[in-house]
């Protein structure tokens, strides 16, 4: 239980960080995951503490429903760009490659984020890598197509499973009525060229490999927060 609540401290100090970066009439991604959460919840607490106004563009229905839980004014890419969009991350290397998708709301997720003015990672350091990998790379794949890309990714060298749901039988489907493959690459070498790759296979409507997207990151620690 000591181990849970300290992570639990480092996210919410990380989240809490990043929403010292918001400023009254930004249009906000709101990203998606644990860490995010206290993002969100932050920013809401600013708007009704200091009567700022912002928009958020959700990157899943998690966020959707944690920005109207917190009075936070919804909007989309179609009516506003975004200045600031903040997300987690499973890994985030030196070079600030991210693997994303542990969620398997990634294809959204990299949408918004990378239509943003400025995008910033919030992780505890149990995220910050050496190399990309130990995580697998979440890909998201039309059902119809998942027995093709399974094989294609296999002989990329990749160990691969459609992610199965919990508290539901059968697989994950994305808010975008998808599967997941997660896919277990011994190296990743070059982040950027895989996500690349990843991308080409037919079937294949998003990867989690972000790399060469990120503006900053800070990660939270128990006692506080390092921006790298």
């Amino acid at each position: 239980m000591k181990t849970a609540s300290k992570n639990d401290s480092a996210k919410k100090n990380a989240g809490y960080k990043a929403a010292e970066y918001v400023e009254d009439g930004m249009v906000l991604g709101l990203g998606t995951g644990s860490t995010t959460h206290y993002f969100i919840e932050k920013v809401g607490m600013k708007m009704a503490e200091e009567g700022i106004k912002v928009q958020g563009i959700p990157t899943s229905f998690q966020s959707l429903l944690l920005a109207k839980k917190w009075n936070i004014p919804i909007t989309t890419l179609e009516e506003n760009d975004v200045d600031l969009s903040v997300d987690g991350a499973d890994e985030v290397d030196g070079d600030f490659n991210l693997i994303k998708g542990g969620g398997a709301a990634h294809t959204k997720e990299k949408i918004v984020d990378y239509a943003a003015e400025k995008f910033i990672v919030i992780v505890d350091e149990s995220k910050v890598v050496e190399k990309l990998g130990t995580f697998p790379v979440p890909v998201e794949v039309i059902p119809d197509a998942s027995r093709i890309v399974i094989q294609t990714l296999e002989d990329m060298g990749a160990e691969c499973e459609i992610r199965m749901a919990q508290r539901k039988d059968g697989p994950v489907i994305t808010d975008n009525g998808n599967f997941v493959i997660d896919a277990k690459f011994a190296e990743i070498a070059s982040p950027q060229h895989l996500e690349i790759d990843l991308n080409s296979i037919p079937g294949v409507v998003e990867n989690g490999i972000f790399s060469q997207m990120v503006d900053k990151v800070i990660v939270g620690t128990s006692d506080g927060t390092k921006e790298l």
